[in-house]
Parts: C-alpha cells; sequence; structure tokens
C-alpha cells in the first residue's frame, strides 16, 4: 500500500499524501523517516504529509497536517495542499505559505474542516530550521551533543507548556509565529500527530506531550531508522486500545550534514520545469510558477555561497 519514492528528492520535486507509508527519503542536509498508518487500514487517511525541495537542494519544507474526517473525504484537501507545496517550493520563508494554508482552511471551514498543523524549512547552508506549529502537539527534538531529548516550542527546547498558535481555518486572519533552531549534526526532529498523545499509560491515564516526553527520554539514543517502530511498539504495549482508533503518522529527520550536489542533468531539469510552469501560468486555472525569495540568502546564495553563510552569521 506504500507510495514508492526516490531515494533522493529530485529538484522542485514534493512527495506526501494522506496514504499508508513506510519509507526513508534523502534531502539536502537532511534524511527523513515517514510512517502514515491511517485509521482502520483505510487506503486514505485524515493525516497529511508532504516533503519538497527547491530547485537547488537547499530547502526542504516538511508539512504534517492532521485534517478533520478520514479517507477519501481528504483528498480533495491533500491534493490542494500540495498544490500549495509546490507554489512556495523555492520559497525560504515560509510565512506567506502558512497564511494561504490557513485562508484555505478558513473557507473550508463553512464545512467543518480544519486542521492542526506542523510547518517547517530547513535551509542546508546555515542549518537553520523554522517551525511553525498551529495547534499541533509540540515537535520532539533529540540534541545529539547533549544525547537528550526535549519538547520544542519558541523558547527552544522547553518542558513547560506553551499556548500554542490556534488550528487553521478559526479565523481568516491570524499572523502565526515562527521560531528558528539550527540542527547540528546528528540532530533530530520528531514531529507526530495527536494519536501519539491521546494514547494512554499502564495505569490508564493520557499520555499527553510530558508522557511522550517520558517515554523517549526512557528509549534514549535508538537508531533514526529504527525510531519510529520502536516508539509506536512501546505505545501500543502499555495499553489495549493504544493507536487503534485513529490515524497514526510519525516524521524523523535527521541533521547528516550532507550538501547538495545535484548533477547537471537535475539542474537543468529543474530550470526548464520551472520556466514551463512560467509559460503556462498566465492561463486560467493554471498553475503559478514557484518563483523564489528575492532575497541573497536564497536567490544570491545558490550561485555564491558566500551569501548562504553570511546570511546564517546573521541570524545567528
Amino acid at each position: 500500500m506504500s507510495e514508492p519514492e526516490p531515494p533522493n528528492m529530485l529538484c522542485m520535486e514534493v512527495w506526501g499524501g494522506n496514504n499508508p507509508v513506510s519509507s526513508s527519503v534523502e534531502l539536502g542536509g537532511l534524511e527523513a523517516w515517514v510512517f502514515s498508518k491511517p485509521y482502520a487500514e483505510a487506503h486514505r487517511g485524515g493525516d497529511v504529509y508532504y516533503l519538497s525541495s527547491c530547485a537547488t537542494g537547499r530547502i526542504t519544507r516538511i508539512l504534517l497536517a492532521d485534517v478533520a474526517g478520514h479517507g477519501q473525504a481528504v483528498a480533495s484537501t491533500a491534493a490542494d495542499l500540495r498544490t500549495l507545496m509546490r507554489r512556495f517550493v523555492n520559497r525560504l520563508d515560509q510565512a506567506e505559505f502558512v497564511r494561504l494554508l490557513n485562508k484555505q482552511f478558513a473557507e473550508m471551514s463553512k464545512a467543518g474542516t480544519f486542521a492542526t498543523a506542523i510547518v517547517t524549512t530547513f535551509f542546508a547552508p546555515s542549518r537553520r530550521l523554522t517551525i511553525c506549529n498551529a495547534g499541533h502537539p509540540r515537535p520532539l527534538l533529540y540534541r545529539a551533543s547533549q544525547e537528550q531529548w526535549h519538547l520544542l516550542s519558541r523558547d527552544g527546547e522547553s518542558t513547560e507548556a506553551k499556548v500554542c498558535n490556534l488550528p487553521l481555518g478559526v479565523f481568516d486572519f491570524v499572523e502565526y509565529e515562527h521560531f528558528d533552531v539550527e540542527l547540528q549534526l546528528g540532530d533530530r526532529l520528531v514531529t507526530y500527530s495527536d494519536a501519539l498523545i491521546e494514547s494512554r499509560d499502564a495505569d490508564g491515564e493520557m499520555l499527553g506531550e510530558e508522557g511522550l516526553l517520558r517515554i523517549v527520554r526512557l528509549l534514549g539514543d535508538v537508531p533514526s531508522q529504527m525510531l519510529t517502530e520502536t516508539l509506536l511498539s512501546e505505545i501500543s504495549s502499555r495499553y489495549p486500545e493504544n493507536l487503534s482508533d485513529d490515524d497514526v503518522t510519525v516524521l524523523v529527520v535527521r541533521a547528516n550534514g550532507s550538501k547538495p550536489d545535484l548533477p547537471l542533468r537535475q539542474k537543468l531539469n529543474s530550470l526548464f520545469r520551472f520556466l514551463g510552469l512560467l509559460i503556462r501560468s498566465p492561463r486560467p486555472g493554471a498553475e503559478r510558477a514557484p518563483f523564489p525569495d528575492w532575497n541573497l540568502a536564497n536567490l544570491g546564495g545558490a550561485i555564491f555561497p558566500v551569501l548562504a553563510r553570511r546570511w546564517r552569521a546573521r541570524k545567528s
């Protein structure tokens, strides 16, 4: 049932959906492991996941959305999110992407459709990860240098409860907060759907974020490729009904320090793909061309990497 995907994301590629999957993906500066299991073994679920890579392989965007509803009812939403991901595939700044994401769900909220979501954007030259949380459970962050797991919030690694941004679609106009962390070699980020924190411990109490943090700290430094399976197995063993009444999705990314080194053929293919979208974009209903940010870090840094490094120094 899993959707096959290449071991390396291609230029200007968007991959994902709301179907069952258990796979790994190579990205610029990152490795990713994606697991998604819809409720009741359905072909499609309410959890929507997408990964994208820009034309130069330096910008990776990851979206995990928990959409109200299940199965085929979410299919059109997933298709719309893919189109939106493609439109912003070359953008380093994710703020406009999140605003349009919220606007789309605000229009859908009239029919009772809303979503929580985590949007992250990783810039390989600076190892800077930008996070926006729209009412979703907080990600887990593993710092390799400390050999310690944390709950990630705006103030960095924090175990204190924080007020999260509202779910998507509650209000038309919401200024969602974005914050940055720098990933060092071996650091890992885990985003997940709420089935994990709504599971119960052996005493019948709901795990919540703190309970999930306690479990991953007990598990320790599990290899990335085994982390999802080990974590879900541990949660399932604690209470009979755990992870059986909802969609289950876990995305694990690990900073591996690899530098995007795309062959000339891929670079030319991405250029021709962009030009084709640009030519077709004036047509009614056509997909918009994925223009990059007009700033030195993104546009200039693609040609002169030193500009990207200077952006990293300025952000630090």
